[in-house]
């Protein structure tokens, strides 16, 4: 990157010194912003094609501005592009670039817009693009759950409340419920992308132009639904992306729920899975170690996220409007939410599939503490005896077992009839846990067939969004 002063600021007419150097550091931002180049030459293009239209540059104009701008982008590309800090941002390096390039009519792009309607423009249509990787990495990562379901569908494992044995659940039923809360991420994601489909461009710096723009013309061009409908808050706006943050804070939330729960289940105390060692990392010292790294980033990276969604949200909290430098630092936190949860989504989605489960052990440890209590009692209340009385006779005879250290399944019929005459032999057939898990048949539970049922549900609403 070049240091170079220019020798004249596309903005210096207003001042009669040169701007400290230390200031100029200070105040660019084209370290960052560099990465929306792409997007602020479409939309230079846009605008461009827009004046002609209007009548305001001529077709050789903007046939001129287009080469220029199009062996930009390849410089751009080819790593030749000399990026200036005493131009301050990408807009201008492009700019000055550009009238290097074809003379004066380069200085005339800028006729009718300001870098405030500019960035606006270009941040939104960076976040949107950036929205469909992201939602195709999280469709990716919702096929590996799904197809985990479905292999895991008969697996037998606990469910858990306050990390105390349940009920007897599937690893399937599990795995679609992660894949729920994706759903939802996905769901808000598509909203966020609708909300800020709309062209800031021609907003100017506050309040428009006197120019004979086309604003519709400009928002069709770069595919933006309609143009905004008030300049004050055009320049000004950044809900899209504190929007945008909130939805990306509530993923990392579920993934670092998904991270604890992998990091204990790959732990020595639960073994309930196997994780590809590609994933994993060992220890300097301790040699039998197998450390769930990944995992453990993912639930790390969910504070980064979730801070600078708290820096974007004070960041505007006392703005007046329109445009106030502030702004600039919008971008920093943008891009690095952007980075991490696309980097967290591609860990996930190649990680996934190769889950290997340890269903002996799971339905070992489904076997232990009571599991099967709330089957007894509702087995009870089909025999007629109220639940708080059927509750009261299961947990004297959940007291018996711990005594006793037998399992209810594990009790003879003697046993059981100690603690109430009405269970019978056919009591056998729910405190098992297949039949358990069978008996909760319905749209949402644990029986597999039903997983089954909803694994596929789960694909086709995944296949619609092809």
């Amino acid at each position: 990157m070049s240091d170079k002063e220019p020798s004249i600021k596309p903005w210096g007419g207003r001042f009669s010194e040169a701007t400290d150097q230390f200031v100029e550091r200070f105040t660019a931002s084209v370290s960052f912003d560099q990465r929306l180049y792409h997007h602020d030459i479409n939309g230079s293009l846009a605008h461009a094609a827009m004046l002609e239209k209007v009548g305001v540059l001529t077709t050789e104009e903007v046939a001129e501005i287009q080469r220029g701008l199009e062996e930009i982008r390849a410089e751009i590309l080819a790593g030749t592009f000399e990026w200036s800090v005493s131009l301050e941002d990408v807009h201008m390096n492009i700019e000055a670039r550009l009238t290097d390039k074809i003379g004066i009519t380069g200085k005339k792009l800028h006729t009718g817009r300001s870098r405030n309607d500019q960035v606006a423009t270009d941040i939104r249509l960076y976040v949107r693009d950036e929205l469909v990787l992201i939602c195709t990495e999280l469709s990716r990562l919702q096929l590996g759950l799904i197809n985990l379901a479905r292999r895991e569908a008969n697996t037998i494992m606990p469910g858990f409340t306050h990390l105390q044995t349940a009920q007897p659940v599937t690893f399937g039923h599990h795995m679609l419920a992660w894949n729920e809360m994706l759903e939802r991420d996905y769901s808000r994601f598509q909203d966020c992308g609708a909300r800020l489909n709309q062209c800031p461009l021609g907003a100017a710096a506050l309040a428009g132009t006197t120019y004979p723009i086309d604003r519709h013309y400009s928002a069709e061009l770069l595919g933006f639904d309609r143009p905004t409908e008030n300049s004050l808050d055009s320049v000004s706006d950044r809900d899209f992306a504190i929007e945008f943050a909130a939805a990306a804070s509530l993923l990392m939330t579920h993934m670092s729920r998904f991270s604890e729960e992998l990091v204990l289940w790959t732990s020595a105390q639960f073994k309930f899975i196997e994780l590809p060692d590609r994933f994993c990392t060992g220890s300097s010292i301790m040699p039998q170690k197998k450390n769930p790294d990944v995992p453990e980033l993912v639930r790390g990276k969910v504070g980064r996220v979730n801070g600078h969604l708290v820096s974007l949200l004070t960041l505007m909290k006392s703005q007046p409007l329109a445009y106030n430098k502030d702004n600039q630092e919008d971008k920093e936190p943008l891009f690095d939410i952007i980075d991490t949860v696309k980097d967290c989504l591609k860990a996930y989605a190649d990680m996934v599939p190769a889950i290997t489960v340890n269903s002996d052990v799971t339905r070992e440890a489904a076997m232990r503490g009571f599991s099967t209590a709330t089957d007894l009692a509702d087995y009870l209340v089909r025999k007629g005896l109220p639940f708080r009385d059927a509750h009261e006779v299961v947990g004297k005879s959940v007291a018996y077992g711990i005594a006793e250290n037998k399992d209810l399944s594990e009790m003879t019929l003697d046993e059981l009839h100690t603690f109430s005459t009405d269970i019978d032999a056919d009591v056998f057939d729910v405190l098992t846990l297949e039949g358990s898990v069978n008996a909760r048949d319905h749209i949402g539970g644990t029986a597999p067939k039903q997983v089954l049922a909803a694994a596929d549900r789960a694909q086709n609403r995944l296949t619609e969004r092809a």
